[in-house]
């Protein structure tokens, strides 16, 4: 597929009806039924504060009350029974990019879409944020329609071809999320993460010490390896900017090299400071195999 090439279209409706079938029923039994466990763990609520008994776990000490009875006590908690969790999806230009088996914004349309689908299937809500040109919004909301809301969502915010655009505000966009949030949350964000992590990586941080946060990047191969096929005019998506460079040239694909590994591991950097985990997306890649994968090593962690 060409970059930018644009295809067939497919209405939200039957993307989801194709999502259903196609990719969350292989996922049963090992995204639902414990999926809260594996995300974000037990929402709770302060019910009580009573007097420890043996057996209590030491960190729901209330060492405030324990000071003024003299007494130890405990605080406590009961479940939430409602999760609510967030999707905040990369628009901007530089997603309208693939060379493989799909563009970049059809991969996080498609893990949107899943994503939804499981959440709602489970009986929670979900909401969904996009951050560049036509930005866009749906509250979080249960049930089907929702997962359906999302992905119309996502049909009326695809990143436009034309340039230039204004630079990509992830920080935004998680700030609004914050902003949204009162209870422990779940929070998907979607993007190429092509932006520089100096820009956003306070507010994630700041948005993680309090909820559940996975990054999810989508690239595509041509971004990661520099494909070696002679003269080539690159031009910047969200900038308009061109570039020629002769791919073959072994200077050139050094360079290109280091600039990758170097954007790689200052995200990286950036997630493991905030404690977001970080799944991986390609064009080329069958999601299923990926979030297999991530749900396995997020199970293996747990105590």
């Amino acid at each position: 597929m060409r970059p930018g090439s644009r295809p067939p279209l497919e209405l939200p409706a039957q993307l989801l009806r194709r999502l259903e079938f196609r990719v969350v029923r292989r996922l049963d039994g090992v995204l639902f039924g414990d999926y809260r466990g594996l995300f974000s763990g037990p929402s709770l609520d302060l019910a009580e504060v009573r007097e420890y008994q043996p057996g209590d776990e030491v960190r729901r000490i209330d060492w405030n009350v324990t000071a003024r009875s003299g007494r130890l006590h405990v605080r406590q908690y009961r479940e939430e029974r409602e999760l609510t969790a967030w999707l905040v999806v990369d628009t901007s230009a530089s997603m309208n990019f693939g060379t493989r088996r799909s563009l970049k914004r059809d991969l996080a349309r498609d893990f949107a879409g899943v994503a939804a689908l499981v959440v709602t299937r489970h009986g929670d809500r979900i909401g969904a944020l996009t951050f560049g040109p036509g930005a866009g919004l749906v509250p979080p909301r249960g049930g089907r329609a929702q997962a359906l809301a999302v992905l119309n969502l996502l049909a009326r915010t695809a990143p436009a071809e034309a340039a230039p655009h204004p630079p990509t505000d992830l920080a935004a966009a998680l700030a609004t999320v914050e902003r949204t949030l009162r209870r422990r949350a779940l929070v998907f964000v979607v993007s190429d993460f092509l932006e520089g992590a100096a820009g956003w990586a306070g507010t994630l941080g700041r948005l993680a010490a309090r909820h559940d946060v996975v990054a999810v990047r989508v690239s595509d191969p041509a971004e990661r390896t520099l494909p070696d096929v002679g003269g080539l005019r690159l031009r910047d998506p969200e900038t308009g900017e061109e570039l020629w460079l002769d791919t073959s040239d072994p200077r050139v694909r050094a360079a290109h090299a280091r600039l990758v590994g170097e954007r790689d591991r200052a995200l990286r950097r950036a997630l493991h400071s905030a404690r977001v985990d970080l799944l991986d997306l390609g064009t080329e890649q069958d999601p299923v195999g990926p979030l297999l994968r991530f749900a396995a090593a997020r199970r293996g962690r747990q105590p």
